[in-house]
């Protein structure tokens, strides 16, 4: 599990580490991302800790034959779900905050914290974190899938979008819904978060009630929707992914309640 302290290891240099390229993260050779404890080399930072032992990430360009970030999702424990999702996080704030936003001059990352100040004006910059709400509207055993054009063949998910400035998560469920089925929704209950890396995105998980069963797709972001239940289901998403989670909870209260 990974321990979220990096102020003790303001001055550390040695550890574990992960290396993340530009098509993916690289093997230690024995099925895992944590390269054997070293010195790490500059550039390097620091995570906090893993089972105790200083961890940090590398952004270097890599090897096109590198496991891509989502395949590791798929294959390693669901503890390192966090380890992989805030390395993939920090690789990416780091190389998109090189030069201040206000002046445009070269940031200067702070030791011990996940923090960039700019040497001229005094700007900071912190890692950026998306809110968004996902989804999983209902009608009684039923659940409502969409597909986007982006999915995979087969392929069909619950409904998700960014909260915009001003609103709430459960405001931000009834307007994603309707913009994206024309489904109107009756009570919201909260089920779970999960930090999405994709690139940097903080999910909140939904459950919807639906008032009605009337589809109508955008056409945009969706180019499929339909219900389903448990006997008749498309393909599913990810096994890692909230999306799944809300799924399989479901159908688990929907056996019970048969």
């Amino acid at each position: 599990m990974l321990t979220r302290d990096i102020q003790t290891l303001a001055n550390c240099r040695e550890g574990y580490l992960i290396r993340i390229g530009e098509h993916g993260i690289a093997d230690n050779g024995q099925g895992g991302i944590l390269q054997p404890r070293a010195r790490w080399p500059d550039g390097a930072i620091a995570l906090g800790y893993w089972n105790e032992v200083p961890v940090a990430v590398l952004s270097e360009p890599g090897d096109e034959q590198w496991p891509p970030a989502r395949q590791w999702l798929g294959s390693l424990p669901e503890q390192s779900f966090g380890l992989i999702s805030t390395a993939l996080q920090i690789v990416r704030w780091s190389q998109d905050h090189r030069f201040c936003g206000r002046c445009g001059t070269r940031m200067r990352r702070r030791s011990g914290e996940f923090m960039m100040a700019c040497p001229a004006c005094s700007f900071r910059s912190y890692p950026r974190i998306s809110p968004c709400i996902i989804t999983l509207v209902t009608w009684r055993d039923q659940m409502l899938l969409a597909r986007s054009p982006r999915f995979p063949t087969g392929r069909f998910s619950t409904l998700a979008g960014f909260i915009e400035p001003g609103e709430s998560a459960e405001e931000a469920v009834r307007r994603e819904v309707f913009e994206e089925v024309g489904v109107k929704v009756g009570r919201v209950s909260y089920f779970k978060s999960q930090s999405w890396p994709m690139p940097h995105s903080f999910m909140m998980g939904f459950y919807a009630e639906a008032a009605s069963r009337d589809i109508q797709i955008d056409g945009i972001e969706i180019e499929a929707a339909d219900w389903f239940t448990a006997d008749q289901l498309p393909g599913l998403p990810p096994s890692y992914s909230i999306s799944s989670a809300l799924i399989e909870n479901f159908l688990r209260g929907s056996a019970v309640r048969e």
